[in-house]
């Protein structure tokens, strides 16, 4: 008797510390990634920024102050010389080799601060400017192999004038994809994700609630219905790249829909998350007891007012959450959306559902792809933003679940 009793408090002893073991792991693994993620993501949220004395005279820009306060503002802006500016202040200030200093895109910044600010037209202005990818490295401490020496000593001269900072890079969160790592951000991929959620939404939260609401009230008990329920959990299981196969098939090959555009991966998104809905939702509704719906007919309730009136609303918290949590899913998947070509280089971020767009998971896959040094924190730092993204929408979901959650 004791031997017996002595095997078993082993047992739950064992079965303690694997499972101690089994926790400690999964942490350990998610405290490397988060660490490795922040350590090499959180410079991608700094540029380094050189002073550059920018004159903008108007005479050389052909530009008026009532141009640029008028309605052919962009315009006159477009034709004007900014970019021979840049290199005029850089050359005044550095030399020669001035303008090497910069990134190629340092002129928009200044073109978009005489947008917002016309008075600095004719003035001199010592404005702070993006430095190229190899001096935006070695400012944050990170030596780039491929950085010839001139390089770290054009940044020691720098340093040493006090003509150099590291600064918040706005550009990232609100600029769109470039070639130039020193001027790429994620708005684009930011902006086409919350369309292609929207769109994606919009179609499966109706649809699926419906089924649910279909299969778990109406629907008649025989072979047909056991069919649908089990192709349905199947459907919750298949890989996501198949669901790209079919969008590619269905929406570009036979419907001719836009390529790459939000549309197209809203609906095929959509058909991932459906499965996912239909039985969060089916569960939901079966978690509502009987009295509810037997009290309401004996008020002389009719059927449908049962479920609308009284099951659905006490279902809705579930429903919710399967959805916020189906759509956090469906907000890190790749593979589907390569499948129907949002892979494109697309510099300016969307304005509607048909336009051409990318998404932050295949903006990261594309960052990871490149050559460029500065990409690599780029990469990390748009996976930061991304996870922030996922973590808000399962705080959401959570939120959800305890504010509206009611226990029979």
């Amino acid at each position: 008797m004791r031997s017996r009793v002595r095997r078993r408090y082993r047992s739950e002893r064992i079965f303690r510390t694997t499972g101690f073991l089994a926790v400690s792991l999964s942490v350990l693994f998610l405290a490397f990634l988060l660490f490795d993620m922040l350590s090499k993501g959180a410079s991608g949220f700094q540029q380094a920024e050189i002073a550059v004395p920018v004159t903008l005279d108007s005479g050389e820009l052909m530009l008026t102050k009532a141009q640029l306060q008028g309605p052919e503002a962009d315009a006159a802006l477009a034709a004007a010389d900014i970019q021979g500016a840049v290199v005029r202040g850089a050359t005044q200030a550095y030399g020669d080799k001035g303008i090497r200093l910069l990134s190629e895109g340092a002129w928009v910044r200044v073109r978009n601060m005489l947008e917002d600010d016309p008075s600095l037209l004719g003035k001199t202005t010592t404005m702070w400017l993006s430095a190229e990818s190899n001096l935006d490295l070695i400012a944050k401490g990170k030596m780039p192999e491929s950085a010839a020496p001139e390089a770290a000593a054009s940044y020691q001269r720098l340093m040493a004038q006090d003509q150099v900072r590291v600064a918040f890079n706005w550009t990232f969160l609100t600029g769109a994809d470039s070639t130039d790592p020193t001027l790429a951000g994620i708005w684009g991929a930011f902006k086409g994700s919350l369309i292609t959620m929207f769109v994606t939404l919009l179609i499966s939260f109706p649809v699926g609630v419906l089924s649910a609401l279909y299969l778990e009230e109406y629907a008649p008990r025989n072979r047909w219905t056991d069919m649908i329920e089990v192709s349905i959990n199947n459907l919750a299981a298949v890989p996501s790249i198949i669901f790209g196969l079919l969008g590619l098939a269905v929406f570009l090959n036979f419907m001719h829909m836009p390529r790459s555009a939000p549309l197209v991966g809203g609906l095929t998104l959509a058909l991932m998350t459906l499965p996912v809905i239909v039985i969060a939702g089916r569960n939901a509704i079966k978690s509502v007891p009987p009295s509810i719906r037997d009290a309401a007919l004996g008020v002389g309730a009719s059927p449908v007012q049962v479920v609308f009136h009284h099951v659905l609303p006490l279902a809705l918290p579930g429903i919710l959450t399967g959805t916020i949590i189906g759509m956090a899913r469906a907000l890190g998947e790749t593979a589907p959306l390569l499948m129907i070509g949002m892979r494109a280089f697309i510099s300016a971020p969307p304005t509607g559902i048909t336009e051409p767009a990318t998404v932050l998971p295949v903006q990261i896959f594309l960052w990871s792809d490149e050559v460029s040094r500065g990409f690599v924190e780029k990469t990390s730092a748009a996976i930061i933003v991304l996870l922030v993204f996922l973590l808000a929408m399962n705080g959401l979901a959570i939120y959800l679940r305890n504010k509206f959650e009611r226990r029979w």
